[in-house]
């Protein structure tokens, strides 16, 4: 199989070309060739999808599958499948966010999605632009478009930081506040499984949408966290706290605390998926010991959370240690 990845050196891009390494496709990136490095084996072009003409290198190549990660304007996802469209396959990874509220726990692939448009220029609102990719690729490519509509991404290379922020915090040691339920359902996918479904169902020639994660407690926040104490190898002690007290506190969840959603919020959906079209395609997720270990492992030898790849910098995640210690002598005093 021939495999070009637009972009390739961000964190989904870089599992995925590494995938399509691991089965021996032919795999071809394009980029601006200002971030990363070309993996042994890849062929790397130059081009820059923004520009008009930007992507000229492709012209007259071929390809049995295309995946392009782009949550930018969409009319850079139609401009470049208009390119493309002799490909065999165009994979858009999209994501859970494209959904239009008042989102349902339990959504599935069916429900109404955001308004967006396939020529739309604008970048500033990440659910429109995804929204607006998924109609540019099916626009272009009809049912040879794979609509990979993610969750919570976790793994090895995450350049959010919000797994390495927990490994990173128990691993300092002593008290750590661990935002209750220890039994809330923890939904979520490894990049690499990400990665193998997307080239998966895009070489068999599947198109459609579908939400591609974990089933709904895959593991839960204690035993993410467990994992954690596990990897590291510290001696943190996980003090166990009630969801009303985090929030009275004005600690957010999913920001200050990552990952954590606790039950009632408004956006407690997003780790209550329907999933059951992509495990029926074949989607297969991993323990949770095995993506916070390799997770670990990987944070552990490069040092530091890369910087997202041609993307604007995001806000830091995680906790300010005053804020937990202030909360933590509160209510957990030695």
């Amino acid at each position: 199989m021939r495999l070009l990845m637009l972009g390739g050196t961000g964190f989904v891009g870089s599992a995925i070309v590494a995938e399509g390494v691991r089965r021996g496709w032919t795999v071809t990136m394009v980029n601006r060739g200002i971030h990363g490095d070309t993996p042994p084996g890849v062929h790397r072009l130059r081009g820059d999808r923004t520009v008009p003409g930007g992507l000229a290198a492709l012209a007259g190549g071929g390809w049995d599958v295309v995946v392009d990660t782009w949550d930018g304007a969409p009319r850079a996802v139609r401009d470049a499948a208009t390119l493309l469209r002799s490909a065999g396959h165009y994979a858009y990874v999209s994501s859970g966010s494209v959904y239009a509220p008042p989102v349902l726990p339990g959504v599935g692939e069916e429900s109404p999605v955001v308004a967006s448009a396939a020529d739309d220029t604008g970048d500033d609102d990440y659910a429109r632009c995804k929204a607006g990719g998924e109609l540019a690729a099916t626009e272009v490519f009809g049912e040879r478009a794979l609509l990979v509509r993610a969750g919570l991404i976790l793994g090895p290379g995450e350049d959010i930081g919000r797994l390495p922020w927990w490994l990173r915090r128990v691993a300092r040691g002593g008290d750590v506040l661990a935002p209750g339920p220890a039994d809330l359902p923890v939904q979520y996918v490894d990049v690499r499984d990400l990665a193998a479904f997307t080239l998966d169902l895009a070489a068999e020639g599947v198109g459609g949408a579908f939400n591609v994660i974990s089933r709904p407690g895959h593991t839960t926040m204690g035993g993410l966290l467990a994992e954690a104490v596990a990897a590291t190898g510290g001696d943190a002690r996980l003090r166990w706290t009630d969801p009303e007290v985090i929030l009275a506190a004005g600690i957010a969840p999913w920001n200050d605390l990552p990952i954590w959603i606790p039950p009632g919020h408004e956006y407690r959906w997003l780790q209550e998926r329907g999933v059951e079209k992509a495990y029926a395609a074949g989607l297969a997720c991993r323990p949770v010991a095995e993506t916070v270990g390799d997770t670990w492992r990987w944070l552990d030898r490069v040092g530091a959370v890369p910087p997202r790849a041609g993307r604007p910098v995001r806000a830091t995640v995680g906790l300010d240690p005053a804020r937990e210690a202030a909360l933590l002598a509160t209510h957990h005093p030695a």
